[in-house]
């Protein structure tokens, strides 16, 4: 039976015609028991529990691996993960559609892929074609969530969907729908073309004259201040920006009034410097008394990015001779903590356990500084003591983290399973 419902409050979505139960999951799917194990089995990693008993560290002879404190998978990738999976249980004879990749890693992406999942890629401009999906299918929304057009093609369609928007990237929706509603622009740092950041910048768009734009970095942030400041022309904002404002912006309007937020996996401590530039901004051009009516900034920054690069920052304290950032090649909040290490020691950005080739000792791996995709030999120092440093983005699962410290080994002579025994008889109970 369809009843009219209003979707849970934290989507921030328009009231629906749907059934609660039959076609809107946000919430789970009641079978966390069941996948739980399966989950355990594909991602788990016996060497990354025995390194987080053991101080995170593992010692082999002449090797030491330090771990980050906080790593791998955060909780909105597990719930979004977990998810996936219970909706390829729950409906085994319906056809599985996800709306992009459920997180920016190969291993999981694939791993659904093989339990039957299709995957809908979106063209250039970010837009999707669901015109192969019926009443009768089911759709997962990922972790990053789905730009409001999309959402409501797919509602129209009447297919079941799994919503597994983090919560993090919900809670940045809300503050950039109360800018738009109060009459704000949305300053978004983030990359205009990444899921979350076209799914961010369209909640702006549930009130007349919503407007947005979104900056990369601090270079292209001096452009808009400058702007404000009255020493750039309208045009410049126009050019620089094309694609990456709402529709009709016009800089002298939509700069007088703005509201900062983030991509929830920038760069913490870059979101943090580019609201307090443009607060300085607003205050030269308008003073302080005007500040208060046309700034606003919020810390929509996720806990889980911060931990992670905070993490790290508490490793380099004690500045290992390398380290190792696992995670996807197209994963932001990866590739920030690269950025992070690569300030302090020689790093290597992998996207997984076979980038390193034990048997030809060589490393393949991406560039900090070009983003260049490079195999290297002799990466591996053959002699003295060698401490290797280890973290990971946060849709980086436990198995591939592990699996990396045992081919390092391989490719140094040791024995991983000798390694890690000895590791484990040493674990306190």
């Amino acid at each position: 039976m369809q009843s009219r419902v209003e979707l849970p409050p934290e989507t921030g979505l328009r009231m629906a015609t749907m059934n609660e139960s039959d076609n809107y999951y946000r919430r789970g799917l009641g079978l966390k028991a069941q996948v739980k194990p399966v989950l355990q089995a594909e991602y788990g990693s016996t060497v990354v529990e025995a390194m987080k008993a053991s101080d995170h560290q593992l010692k082999a002879g002449r090797l030491t691996f330090r771990m980050a404190k906080s790593l791998g998978f955060c909780y909105g990738v597990d719930r979004a993960v977990e998810y996936a999976y219970e909706t390829c249980r729950k409906f085994p004879d319906r056809r599985i559609f996800l709306v992009g990749e459920i997180i920016h890693n190969p291993l999981v992406n694939r791993q659904l892929e093989s339990m039957g999942v299709v995957f809908l890629y979106p063209d250039v401009e970010g837009n999707f074609d669901f015109a192969q999906v019926e009443p009768s299918d089911v759709v997962i929304l990922p972790a990053f969530g789905v730009a409001i057009d999309a959402f409501e093609r797919l509602r129209n369609i009447g297919c079941v969907l799994v919503d597994t928007t983090c919560g993090s990237v919900l809670h940045v929706w809300k503050r950039v729908e109360s800018y738009s509603r109060d009459g704000f622009t949305a300053l978004i740092h983030g990359k205009f073309r990444h899921e979350e950041t076209r799914a961010t910048s369209s909640q702006v768009l549930k009130h007349d004259g919503g407007s947005f734009l979104v900056v990369r970095n601090l270079d292209e942030l001096d452009l808009v201040c400058n702007f404000i400041r009255g020493s750039v022309p309208a045009d410049a904002i126009r050019t620089a920006f094309v694609g990456k404002t709402s529709e009709g912006f016009d800089p002298e309007v939509h700069l007088a009034r703005i509201g900062v937020a983030n991509q929830t996996t920038m760069l913490a401590t870059e979101s943090l410097e580019i609201a307090r530039v443009v607060g300085e901004a607003i205050r030269d051009r308008w003073g302080e008394a005007e500040l208060q009516n046309r700034f606003r900034s919020f810390d929509t920054i996720c806990s889980a990015t911060q931990d992670r690069q905070d993490a790290v920052l508490d490793l380099m304290q004690q500045e290992p001779d390398m380290m190792l950032v696992i995670g996807g090649y197209n994963s932001s909040n990866t590739t920030n903590l690269a950025n992070i290490c690569a300030d302090h020691v020689r790093t290597y950005h992998i996207e997984t356990d076979r980038s390193i080739d034990p048997v030809r000792r060589t490393i393949s791996h991406k560039q900090v500084a070009t983003g260049e995709v490079l195999e290297e030999s002799d990466w591996l120092p053959t002699e003295g003591e060698l401490e290797i440093g280890l973290t990971a983005g946060a849709s980086t699962p436990d198995s591939l983290i592990g699996r990396t410290v045992e081919r390092i080994l391989l490719s140094l002579g040791e024995d991983p399973e000798l390694v890690l025994a000895k590791a484990l008889a040493a674990t306190p109970d």
